[in-house]
């Protein structure tokens, strides 16, 4: 689909994207249409030559259809293979870093430290994720380094009634800035 993209930065092997909140990244029941991949498919044409024998940008991360920011895709098995390593490994041994800007609401203890929990199903919403139990039969650990860059909307006690975190991922669960902000 000819969707306008806002490109960052594009080589023959890689492009980054600046991707805005409501788009979906990955075509699915329900998001056929307006996806980050239809819209890479359309704007790189022949200069992708394939991600497993298929034609297709090969994303490595995902970012929620709500949730604005940089996404790297590779244009070729070769940049597909080295970013998919690097994602894996989480920046714990090359230069790959993943920092995120969140608003949050309430007030943080310390102005910065890190959550380490296990996550999983959430008991009360199975189609949610929640801190879990380290024996949960789903759990899985995730740590979040974080640091309080603003507060805002401090009450007449100091107590901020929005904070904005960077936080830096060390593993990379499906929605664990928000869950761990959460808790």
């Amino acid at each position: 689909e000819a969707i306008p993209l806002d490109i960052l930065h594009e080589d023959a092997d890689i492009i980054v994207i600046d991707k805005p909140a409501g788009m979906v990244v990955h075509p699915a029941p329900g998001n056929q249409t307006g996806t980050l991949v239809n819209a890479l498919i359309h704007h790189c044409g022949e200069g992708l030559t394939g991600i497993g024998g298929v034609r297709r940008p090969g994303i490595v991360h995902r970012l929620d259809k709500e949730t604005s920011g940089v996404m790297v895709a590779a244009k070729t098995g070769r940049a597909h293979a080295s970013l998919a390593a690097q994602f894996a490994d989480h920046g714990r041994n090359g230069a790959l870093e993943r920092t995120y800007l969140a608003l949050v609401w309430g007030r943080f203890d310390r102005a910065s430290g890190v959550i380490e929990s296990h996550l999983g199903r959430s008991s009360a919403n199975r189609l949610k994720r929640a801190v879990v139990s380290p024996s949960a039969p789903d759990a899985r650990l995730a740590i979040t380094h974080y640091r309080v860059l603003r507060r805002f909307g401090e009450d007449g006690e100091g107590r901020a009634r929005l904070s904005l975190v960077e936080c830096r991922l060390e593993t990379g669960r499906t929605h664990q800035i928000r869950v761990h902000m959460a808790h």
